[in-house]
């Protein structure tokens, strides 16, 4: 059977196991006092028209080819940003828990492996809810998974899956992450905390709105000292077309336009800054930088 993007966002844990688990510390920078270190949730395993089917599909070959990416299939890494300044522990989203995909779900292993325990998170931040970034907030037995952690989410974010329009709205094929973000939200209400756009969210972490994947997506600027990174979530979604035709619409995004806009925007401001930025499904661990290019950018890994 030919997967197809529909039958992704219905079915998405049917989808194979990957062949071998991730390991658990990805790539580690200093931001001032800060430590930050990605630890990986596994991968995911998507059907190319989840991104690639409405772009010029002529021009989108020579990209894929040159990146070595396959038009059929992508199996993006899922990288969670760790945040240790030595008074808190902050977990920047949750990842996809059990329920989604059986190539994912990975973190509590990767956590365990890091010589932390859930316990361990004093605060979870989400960019977005979309399924790979908050269901790994409840355990196997439906109970929230950080105990100890204060959760805290763009409000724009928060009143959009909450609202019960929205189920009815976002389309037969994104029903389910309606239900599951819905889920998942009942769970942690009582101790969640909202932010906006601008406020620092912690010390030395300012949220940065970057709407269009979601309605109320964030990113978030990690600044100590002179240091800084940038946290995107998946406002950059991949490290091929997402860099080489920012303009280009993505299936993964809610609002294409939108999110072509707040692309540009980020890609202006990372460039200009020299800023090093985080991706959640970027290669490599997701730590690097934006490179200009005659046509776009590139994605330029820490290590390269």
């Amino acid at each position: 059977m030919r997967m197809t993007r529909r039958h992704l966002m219905a079915t998405g844990a049917a989808l194979p196991l990957a062949a071998a688990l991730p390991r658990w510390s990805l790539a580690e920078i200093s931001i001032g006092d800060a430590t930050v270190t990605t630890v990986s949730d596994g991968n995911l395993v998507l059907p190319g028209d989840f991104i690639f089917e409405p772009m010029p599909q002529d021009e989108l070959m020579p990209i894929l080819e040159a990146t070595g990416q396959s038009r059929d299939e992508l199996r993006p890494e899922c990288n969670l940003t760790l945040y240790r300044d030595g008074t808190n522990t902050v977990l920047f989203d949750a990842g996809a828990g059990s329920n989604f995909m059986p190539s994912a779900g990975e973190l509590p292993a990767s956590l365990e492996a890091a010589g932390l325990s859930p316990e361990d998170i004093t605060h979870v931040v989400f960019t977005h809810a979309h399924p790979d970034h908050i269901w790994g907030v409840l355990d196997d037995f439906g109970d929230p998974l950080f105990t100890e952690a204060v959760h805290m989410m763009g409000r724009t974010e928060w009143d959009y899956w909450w609202d019960p329009e929205t189920v009815k709205t976002i389309g037969k094929a994104r029903a389910a992450f309606a239900v599951g973000a819905k889920n998942r939200m009942e769970a942690i209400e009582d101790v969640v905390e909202f932010f906006d756009d601008g406020e620092e969210v912690l010390p030395g972490i300012a949220a940065v709105s970057t709407p269009g994947h979601t309605p109320g997506h964030m990113s978030f600027e990690l600044r100590g000292g002179s240091e800084a990174a940038m946290v995107i979530g998946d406002a950059i979604g991949n490290h091929h077309v997402a860099f080489a035709r920012p303009a280009w619409p993505s299936g993964s995004d809610q609002d294409a336009d939108l999110a072509v806009a707040t692309r540009k925007t980020l890609f202006d401001r990372l460039t200009a800054e020299d800023m090093t930025l985080i991706g959640f499904h970027l290669p490599g661990g997701g730590v690097g930088r934006a490179e200009a290019s005659e046509t776009g950018y590139r994605f330029v890994g820490k290590d390269a």
